[in-house]
């Protein structure tokens, strides 16, 4: 246990430039917070060259020549391996889903083959194609990685990362963190108790300290998952602060907004439901969704069949800046998930000045108490929510307001604190 500054070894999936979406994002802005507190050695499959943050070790693999490492055995690795079959799950927590394949020929009881595969993270997406094998292979090369480091604390975010967690921890004995940002629960259902659900629990239960992003999913892993609600710590999201302006809009009709993934997790048909109950009582509104993913055309398709298309716009994958533009003329932001671990978008929206109508099935209702909530399935109070919102200024100005004293305690530094705190309660590092 270290008396000084305590010595991090971070694993993740995503880092900037190299994201497919939240997880890269608050990994990176955590990162930076931390690195005020602790000295921080950060493992990733991929980075870019000259990318990283003042004070901090980032190591991609595909930037190590995996010829090079000493390989040990891998219990953990080859354990999962072996359980792996061919099956249907919701692949990629942060954009869409796709299939997830186990079993390869070139894998052995022994190893999955890394040695044969150097240039295994020099690729486009690391959700393409067979992310188990990815997953396995970042495991051996991150745990070969990590017996040369000096570290106190092994903190590692969301189930592509526990298998190597374990792994390190069992061969250098260091407690093991886990940074809980999206379950297979929250993708696909409580009926879900597939291969990444059992790799989630496994790793939350060979943990000594689960950090959930929100007490929603603290709930979640105890009731779910089964596990000591003694061990988990919930450390709510930051957020990056922007500069708020507002632009004026170029129809005369009012926007209501939806950002995220179109899949079941994030409730996309709820808001077309929506949609269709608020332009029942008020025409002048015009409703937009931004993202991509598997309801697309659903969506697509559906409006156009109840006579929506008019007003209900799908604009596909925007990035950063198209979506800041959206939110400077937007007038309700609505968030319908189903199970929403955190939900960055509200706050996004709350820095614009946009008053939220959010499902109370999310983290951010926890910490945007200012906004209007509504049980996901209750489609008649969001959309009277949002009309009362569109047409009463009192109303939309006290949320406004009670969103912003909201932001005041909503920042990464907050969140690196409530980490550092986590370690020192569960005796992890010195006090």
């Amino acid at each position: 246990m270290s008396s000084g500054r305590p010595k991090i070894l971070m694993l993740g999936w995503e880092f900037p430039p190299v994201i497919n979406g939240g997880l890269g994002v608050a990994c990176h802005d955590l990162c930076q917070a931390l690195t005020s507190k602790a000295d921080i050695s950060l493992i990733i499959p991929k980075s870019k060259a000259g990318y990283g943050l003042p004070g901090m070790d980032l190591i991609g693999l595909n930037s190590i020549d995996a010829s090079t490492l000493s390989m040990p055995g891998f219990q953990f690795t080859n354990e999962f391996y072996r359980s792996a079959e061919m099956i249907n799950v919701e692949l990629n927590p942060y954009y869409q889903s796709s299939t997830l394949t186990g079993g390869s020929d070139y894998f052995s009881e022994t190893s999955v083959g890394v040695k044969n595969f150097v240039n295994r993270f020099d690729i486009d997406s690391l959700y393409d194609g067979n992310v188990v094998e990815k997953v396995l292979c970042f495991s051996e090369m991150a745990t070969a990685i990590a017996l040369t480091k000096d570290f106190d604390v092994i903190h590692a975010h969301d189930w592509m990362t526990m298998i190597a967690g374990m792994e390190i921890k069992a061969r250098t004995g260091k407690p093991l963190v886990l940074h809980v940002h999206s379950l297979e629960y929250d993708r696909s259902g409580e009926d879900s108790k597939g291969w990444v659900y059992q790799v989630e629990k496994k790793g939350m239960e060979t943990a000594d300290v689960l950090l959930p992003v929100s007490d929603y999913t603290a709930n979640v892993i105890e009731r779910h998952y089964h596990i000591d609600r003694k061990k988990i710590f919930t450390v709510h999201n930051g957020i990056r602060k922007v500069s708020q302006f507002r632009n004026d809009r170029k129809f005369p009709e009012k926007i209501v907004l939806f950002v995220g993934r179109l899949t079941r997790q994030k409730g996309p048909e709820h808001f077309l439901d929506i949609a269709g109950k608020v332009l029942e009582k008020e025409k002048n509104v015009r409703f937009i969704m931004a993202g991509t993913g598997d309801y697309y055309r659903h969506l697509l398709e559906s409006s156009a069949y109840r006579h929506l298309s008019s007003r209900f716009h799908l604009t596909g994958f925007l990035n950063t800046e198209k979506l800041n533009y959206l939110l400077s003329m937007a007038d309700v932001y609505c968030m319908p998930s189903v199970s929403e671990p955190f939900g960055l978008s509200a706050v996004e929206a709350v820095q614009f000045g946009v008053p939220c109508v959010i499902s109370k099935q999310s983290g951010v209702a926890e910490v945007l108490k200012g906004s209007l909530k509504f049980d996901f399935w209750d489609i008649n109070k969001a959309s009277d929510y949002i009309i009362n919102l569109l047409v009463d200024h009192t109303l939309k100005q006290k949320v406004v307001e009670d969103g912003n004293r909201d932001l005041e305690h909503i920042s990464w530094d907050i969140s690196a604190s409530k980490v550092i705190d986590a370690y020192k309660m569960h005796n992890l590092i010195a006090n």
